[in-house]
């Protein structure tokens, strides 16, 4: 197992380039915006208690100036403890509205962070599958994970203290201005020394964040990877490799990482040294001004407050600029992951599916395919099969032939690149996907269990089964009786991807799945190649009833599981080039019969 690779397919490269321009940036987190309609009146409620806390906080710098002036410098205790009791009022409503505030933006947070993961998993449950062989799963997996929490951070947290701020710092300005026009000039001079550096440092830190997400998704894709491999990993002793090369992963994503810190702090360093700066200098103009009384001790204080209040916002604005870049780069990835659309879509106007119709089953007319990742290797080529009501086909053939190709595209995971696919004499492409896939159940050589119990394993194949329905299934595929003796029976937990089971124990579950399904069409993949000689004999069984008013088709690698199949479909290379029954066809076919002896040992005449 290798490090994960630097070079990217364009696809990829497309979905995980997150480089935004200085214009783009922020427009990014527009349609995340989209997401806060439903929570309308909880916005308005937040945006109140926020404009209520910003306005209350610059009222202070009044009240302080009353304190000093009317109660310091006149000597009224009254007046003194008058206003001390203003002041202490105002601050306990302060508290309040920041309570508001704080709860109602970080409620909208979390509830925002949950719509998005859940409008991105029911896009990616929509998707065709060949986007899952052009993009990297552990990518995927960092948008919806990673990238949803840090925008739960900027919606619940971060946006809500830029407001703030801004709030604050537009109110400071205009208070300072209100309060001495002289002094809030020298104040503005150092805007530009803070904005320039904000520009800059802004646009190091966008790129930054953009490269440490991508570095994190290279992180989960790669220890993703590892751990679903596993057994492999400690069967060719590689743990200290792949640790080596997880360790080399994650020094490059704090690489990354460190630069991106650096940049914010110095920014933010930067911006607090100019603007503090500019207020030291500020005192010393206005206590000149205090010492020959053209301004108030009261007045000098209250200007210094809204200074602080002007350089604290500013400071802030700064600090989470940072942020709103770093959340712009993964809007950007989540948008660009909503607004991918399915390459296999339902039809506009759907037409039912007669199942009652004479026209044969299944049909394959001159089909030709290519495989969207190998779309210069022809995986069918003109093929032509009809498979009646009832039968049962055999599909057999070296490896590549095609044959796993021809269940793709019948249950339409991938279009056709030519020809056509007809399931009741209507084109599947004008049939609902839901319609065709009803209709099938697929048994596949490598079982696919959740991680789950038993139960929800079997009831998989049918939505709302019943408990008495998922035993049935589990008996006819003879797997009630391992089930029974599992520590808690059909509630026993399976681990991931059903590793507490045997291979053959997997594929009696996969197989009681389909059953219960009840499907017309049943899809086998060598469906008992993991089994053991009795486990075999009792699933064959099983089949074989299950078989007997069903069309069905087989996948077969051991030849001996088919030949007594109403009919045998020999492929190679993508085409047809045989089709009978097995004596037939070992009369007939010199492919069938050079696979039948090399399966069994024996010349032709003996098979």
């Amino acid at each position: 197992m290798a490090a994960p690779n630097s070079k990217k397919s364009n696809n990829e490269t497309s979905i995980n380039e997150t480089s935004l321009n200085e214009k783009s940036a922020l427009r990014h987190l527009r349609p995340i915006f989209r997401f806060l309609l439903p929570y309308k009146w909880v916005v308005a409620a937040a945006l109140f208690a926020l404009v209520l806390t910003a306005g209350i906080n610059l009222s202070l710098g009044q009240g302080l100036k009353q304190v000093i002036d009317q109660g310091f410098i006149a000597g009224s205790m009254a007046q003194l403890r008058g206003s001390v009791i203003l002041l202490i009022s105002l601050i306990a409503l302060m508290a309040v509205g920041i309570f508001c505030r704080f709860y109602l933006m970080s409620w909208l947070g979390e509830r925002v962070s949950s719509d998005i993961r859940k409008a991105v998993f029911a896009r990616i449950l929509a998707l065709h599958p060949s986007y899952f062989e052009e993009n990297r799963s552990g990518e995927i997996m960092s948008r919806l994970t990673t990238d949803t929490t840090l925008l739960q951070s900027i919606v619940g947290s971060s946006l809500s203290m830029a407001l703030r701020s801004t709030l604050m710092l537009i109110g400071g300005v205009i208070m300072l201005f209100i309060t001495n026009v002289k002094l809030t000039m020298i104040v503005l001079l150092c805007v530009p020394m803070v904005l320039l550096p904000m520009k800059l440092f802004g646009r190091r830190v966008r790129t930054l964040a953009s490269s440490s997400q991508d570095a994190i998704a290279d992180i989960s894709t790669y220890a993703g990877e590892v751990m679903q491999n596993i057994k492999t990993v400690h069967s060719f002793n590689r743990q200290s490799t792949e640790l080596a090369a997880f360790d080399g992963e994650v020094d490059k994503a704090f690489a990354v990482a460190k630069k991106r810190i650096m940049q914010r702090s110095f920014l933010i360093a930067f911006v607090i040294f100019i603007s503090f700066s500019g207020i030291s200098f500020m005192l010393y103009s206005g206590g000149v001004d205090v010492l020959s009384g053209k301004m108030s001790g009261g007045e000098l204080a209250a200007f210094v407050f809204y200074a602080i209040v002007v350089a604290m916002a500013v400071g802030t604005v700064a600090e989470i600029y940072g942020e709103l870049q770093r959340a712009a780069g993964a809007a950007k990835r989540l948008i660009e992951l909503l607004e991918v659309q399915s390459e296999i879509l339902d039809p506009a106007q759907a037409q039912s599916l007669d199942t009652q119709a004479q026209a044969d089953v299944i049909e394959f007319t001159d089909v030709s395919f290519h495989y969207p990742s190998r779309p210069q290797q022809s995986a069918l080529s003109a093929f032509n099969l009809q498979i009646s009501q009832g039968e049962t086909v055999a599909i057999v053939g070296p490896s590549g032939a095609g044959k796993s190709t021809l269940f793709e595209l019948l249950q339409r995971f991938y279009d056709v690149s030519a020809g056509s696919i007809r399931l009741h004499g209507v084109d599947i492409r004008e049939l609902s996907l839901h319609d065709i896939r009803e209709q099938m159940a697929m048994v596949a050589q490598h079982p696919v269990l959740f991680s789950a119990d038993v139960y929800h394993n079997i009831a998989y194949g049918k939505e709302g089964a019943t408990q008495d329905e998922v035993s049935a299934a589990a008996r006819q595929a003879y797997a009630d009786e391992f089930i029974e003796q599992l520590p808690d029976g059909y509630h026993s937990f399976l681990g991931e991807r059903g590793v507490r089971l045997s291979g053959g124990q997997k594929q009696r579950i996969a197989i009681a799945r389909a059953i219960l399904k009840d499907p017309e069409i049943l899809l086998l993949d060598e469906a008992t190649s993991a089994l053991d000689a009795q486990s075999e004999h009792h699933v064959q069984a099983a089949l074989t009833e299950l078989m007997k008013s069903r069309t069905t088709l087989i996948i077969a690698h051991r030849l001996s599981t088919v030949m007594h199949a109403d009919r045998i479909v020999v492929m190679d290379k993508g085409k047809v080039v045989a089709n009978g029954d097995h004596a037939s066809l070992m009369q007939q076919s010199p492919l069938y019969r050079k696979l039948c002896e090399l399966q069994f040992n024996q010349p032709s005449a003996s098979v």
